[in-house]
């Protein structure tokens, strides 16, 4: 007899998934975390001199690479990017098939979106 595994398909955002409040949010502040904690390694940057290059404190930064966001705005994020050398580009066009448009997180090299924004 075959045993039935029981499973549910994801909608594309995990944390829609887990119920998390704000997940297109909560997605897109995590990517914006994944690159800048890519980058302070790339950089070969100790948590020290990353905080004083993104002008806060060891301990924040800690937080921000372990994903604890809650007190890291999207704008703050891009902000860090920025400080890390990278430039970031929102673009903005029509919705292609709904009638609620979405944002989405890329790196410049890739088109498959990294996050996205909205239902």
């Amino acid at each position: 007899m075959k045993k039935v595994i029981k499973y549910e398909e994801s909608s594309g955002n995990v944390l829609a998934d887990l119920s998390i409040e704000n997940p297109e949010e909560a997605l897109a502040k995590a990517e914006l975390a994944r690159q800048i904690a890519k980058l302070i390694k790339k950089k070969k940057l100790n948590q020290k001199q990353a905080a004083e290059i993104l002008g806060i404190d060891q301990p924040k930064i800690s937080a921000l690479i372990r994903g604890r966001l809650r007190s890291f705005s999207l704008e703050r994020l891009i902000r860090f990017l920025n400080e890390l050398g990278q430039d970031v580009s929102i673009m903005i066009s029509p919705a292609k098939s709904a009638l609620r448009g979405h944002t989405r997180i890329s790196e410049s090299h890739s088109n498959t979106p990294l996050a996205a924004l909205g239902k």
